[in-house]
């Protein structure tokens, strides 16, 4: 796990600024840090290493291929490099690897190779970005599913690439203004979608995309090697034919194999177990498979309805690990707030992202990687909102779209719109099918989209997709998470959170074999009669018992809205909303956020969106730092 970055034609002090960047994602690799300048200085690497596998120099970046044409900077994992590597071996006759890195591997596939076809064979998470000589060509790619970040843009006539985006805002001449267009997206969902960011002129690569830019470095192309939305649409086109245990059976053989690759490190492993079946299932597997005491580790918290901890230490003495947990605080979080905005960049307002860093920073203290069981929702059916998707469609079904749409108009119209029953009935009811009610579920209300005083929109994933992609409604809902709020907003919290303390997070049910195989299963394999992820638990079943785990489900947040009216932390949040401050900024509406604070404070009126105020005015506090 590692933090790259890099620039072309670049009109400044190539070495300070390669420098400069480096610096600011030290976090990302401590152990080491280099530098690669082309010949003619067009093209600049930067690379800062957390060393997991060949802890040794041959491992270090930026690489240079054996022949000297390929040059590349490289961050995360390649779990299969070594087949990969017997491959190369076999089939290319390719020169003996110098050390056992991921890296040297992958640099020597894509000489062999080329990058698409070298990326279809891994199995893993990563950004690379690839400069080949002959060519005069970067290319930059991400992984599948997009566990690893990568931003790219340009500053100036400078072409630009980071794993963070801070190290983009550090370059001299960096001057690129927030793009208010974004803020629609984020006060609705709480997060960016790629492959937008807060800066114009400054993109997210997306999932499964390879990008190329050649000399003179001033155009772009893009395209994918990898499709989520294909792969679903063969999975349910080839669906499994076995029985549903046949199918626990083969999601267990294919989630041992990717468990089996993702322990495998030159340093310690542990794994996060918050006591659902997501990370049960993934530590019961990992336990089954070491000889050794896994090392487990959970964060609780001595607030009714909020804490897991308890029941997570069950499960860890029932699989035997070597578990550590840690309860944390309203204090331990006042601690943390002021530094999301350096950790996430940019905007970002899952209040999981608290927890998620806490319990990533005890974990790092033990372990250098820690596996999570990420995925498990969005793949197997589990989110208590698909559910309920399918109870409301089925009271307002009935009655006709042309009744319905005006009804909901007029309630969004009406005075009864200040109550919030009445505001979520309203938008509900103008849904057209079920996964159109899932998306409208995520529409605002008039006074969330006058919080920014920009009246510009960007179009994106939601204003597009076909909510009948599928005939069977789950599978679009889930298409849905897997396409924009799993890269986006899950994916985006556990890596920046787990980075900002040097420590590398592996999601095995993201394994290229796993996802694949779980779209191939029919909705009855995933959720019916009110249960989902059913073959998930038929193979946590066979480790831990069906009654440790049946409980509701808690998920992994903290009281933000008990928190906030607690004298500290309320001085915090008003501080960040004053009014002069706002006004000055001229970027949110200054009466508007007073509103819904006020009807917050007063009311108890609480909106999601008070977060993400909140977390949009403490980056830009960052960015005054």
């Amino acid at each position: 796990m590692c933090g790259i970055a890099g620039f072309c034609n670049f009109d400044g002090d190539i070495q300070k600024n390669i420098e400069r960047m480096n610096e600011r994602m030290f976090h990302r690799g401590p152990d080491a840090g280099g530098v690669w300048i082309s010949a003619d200085r067009s093209v600049v690497f930067g690379h800062r290493r957390l060393a997991v596998i060949d802890l040794s120099e041959s491992g270090a970046q930026p690489m240079e291929s054996h022949s000297g044409r390929f040059v590349m900077v490289f961050n995360g994992e390649i779990y299969n490099y070594k087949s990969v590597a017997a491959r190369l071996l076999k089939e290319k006759g390719a020169v003996p690897f110098r050390g056992t890195s991921d890296t040297e591997v992958l640099l020597a596939a894509v000489e062999a190779y080329g990058l698409k076809e070298t990326l279809t064979m891994c199995k893993g998470m990563f950004a690379v970005a690839v400069y080949d000589k002959k060519e005069r060509m970067l290319s930059l790619a991400r992984d599948r599913v997009g566990e690893k970040p990568l931003y790219y843009g340009f500053v100036g006539k400078s072409f630009v690439f980071a794993s963070d985006i801070g190290s983009i805002e550090v370059l001299e001449g960096f001057a690129n203004p927030i793009d208010t267009g974004v803020l629609d997206m984020y006060f609705r969902h709480g997060y960016i979608p790629a492959p937008f960011s807060i800066y114009r002129g400054i993109s997210k690569l997306e999932a499964g995309k390879i990008l190329e830019i050649r000399s003179p470095y001033q155009e772009v192309t893009a395209y994918s090697y990898w499709s989520m939305k294909q792969v679903a649409l063969c999975g349910q086109e080839q669906l499994f034919k076995g029985s549903r245990e046949e199918a626990a059976d083969e999601l267990e053989r294919l989630l041992k194999a990717s468990i089996k690759e993702q322990m495998a490190a030159d340093v310690p492993v542990g794994a996060f177990l918050s006591a659902g079946i997501d990370s049960s299932t993934i530590v019961a597997l990992m336990q089954s498979l070491d000889s050794r005491r896994v090392r487990s580790f959970t964060i609780g918290m001595d607030v009714s309805g909020y804490n897991e901890a308890v029941y997570a230490k069950e499960i860890a003495a029932h699989l035997g690990t070597e578990h550590t947990e840690l309860y944390i605080t309203e204090q331990d979080v006042e601690a943390v707030i002021p530094e999301l905005g350096h950790i996430y960049g940019e905007p970002f307002a899952d209040s999981s992202q608290i927890p998620t860093y806490l319990v990533s920073k005890m974990t790092r203290e033990h372990v250098t990687v820690s596996l999570s069981g990420d995925g498990g929702d969005e793949l197997f059916c589990g989110y208590n909102s698909y559910a309920s998707v399918e109870r409301i469609w089925n009271k307002m079904r009935a009655i006709p779209y042309f009744v319905r749409k005006p009804v909901s108009q007029l309630v969004l119209h009406s005075p009864l719109a200040r109550k919030p029953m009445f505001r979520i009935k309203g938008k509900l009811l103008g849904a057209k099918d079920p996964a159109g009610l899932y998306i409208d579920s995520y529409k605002t209300d008039e006074l969330v989209r006058q919080i920014s005083r920009s009246h510009e929109k960007r179009i994106y994933l939601f204003d597009g997709m076909d909510t009948r992609f599928f005939a069977e409604t789950n599978h679009n809902l889930m298409l849905l998470d897997m396409l924009m709020y799993h890269p986006d907003d899950i994916l985006v919290k556990v890596d920046r959170a787990a980075m900002a303390v040097s420590l590398e997070t592996r999601v095995p049910m993201l394994d290229k074999d796993v996802v694949e195989f779980a779209w191939s299963l029919p909705i009855e394999y995933k959720r019916a009669d009110g249960t989902g992820k059913r073959v998930l638990r038929d193979v946590l079943y066979r480790y831990v018992p069906k009654e440790m785990m049946e409980r509701p489900k808690k998920g992994f947040s903290i009281p933000v809205e008990k928190w906030l009216k607690q004298p500290r932390l309320r001085e915090w949040a008003e501080a960040l909303i004053d009014r002069d401050v706002l006004k000055r900024q001229g970027i949110l509406d200054a009466d508007i956020v007073w509103k819904i604070w006020n009807d917050f404070i007063e009311k108890g009126e609480w909106r999601i969106q008070i977060w993400y105020i909140l977390m949009f005015q403490q980056w830009q506090s960052e960015k005054i730092r």
